[in-house]
């Protein structure tokens, strides 16, 4: 049982994260940029299992009762996701500003970087939708004795997931060695943001 509940947690969780999304781009980017990688992979994972452990142990039924909290956090999402979706896009159009080797680009700080991976991690209404209401509500009704190996699994899932993504990013370096292949990721990434922005939007009304 122990071992059905790890292997349900990490598949369903792998299932799920394994899309493209404001988070998930901001991890690659940072790890094309060799910035803080390590923080903000070890930021994803954490508050994954934070996330999915506060939902296996009952949060998802009070934010699914809470409609004014669902609204607040769609909101300041979609606003967050509309003007990081700007700034990528206006990027992308500016040939020179574009970091063509990372080591000579202007960094940002730790505190910029933990900044931005908690406003995409905890401004969007879909990781709560995601890691507290479905991973919370599948896991909630695992054995009670198997709730933490599925809260484990899915923890597993996840921190591999963004350390191949922030890691693994390395690997497409020599691709990003020109100042166009990096506007077209910040064009990609900015179009995606607006996407999610506008996908969020619609959900308000």
């Amino acid at each position: 049982m122990p071992i059905s509940a790890f292997t349900t947690g990490f598949a369903v969780c792998a299932t799920l994260i394994v899309a493209i999304g404001a988070q998930n781009a901001f991890v690659l980017r940072q790890g094309l940029r060799r910035e803080h990688v390590l923080l903000i992979v070890a930021f994803c994972a954490v508050a994954d299992l934070l996330l999915i452990s506060a939902g296996v142990a009952g949060v998802s039924r009070v934010l699914g009762e809470a409609p004014r909290l669902t609204f607040f956090l769609t909101a300041a999402g979609t606003l967050f996701l509309g003007w990081y979706g700007a700034r990528a896009l206006a990027r992308g159009r500016r040939a020179s500003s574009m970091d063509v080797a990372a080591d000579g680009a202007r960094r940002i700080s730790v505190r910029n970087a933990v900044a931005q991976v908690a406003a995409f991690t905890f401004l969007n209404p879909h990781v709560y939708l995601d890691t507290v209401l479905l991973m919370g509500s599948i896991g909630a009704r695992q054995p009670t004795d198997a709730r933490l190996w599925f809260v484990g699994g899915a923890a597993a899932a996840s921190g591999a997931w963004f350390s191949t993504l922030g890691f693994g990013a390395r690997l497409l370096r020599p691709v990003f060695r020109t100042a166009r292949a990096w506007q077209v990721l910040d064009s990609i990434i900015g179009v995606t943001m607006l996407v999610l922005a506008g996908t969020l939007l619609v959900t308000l009304f």
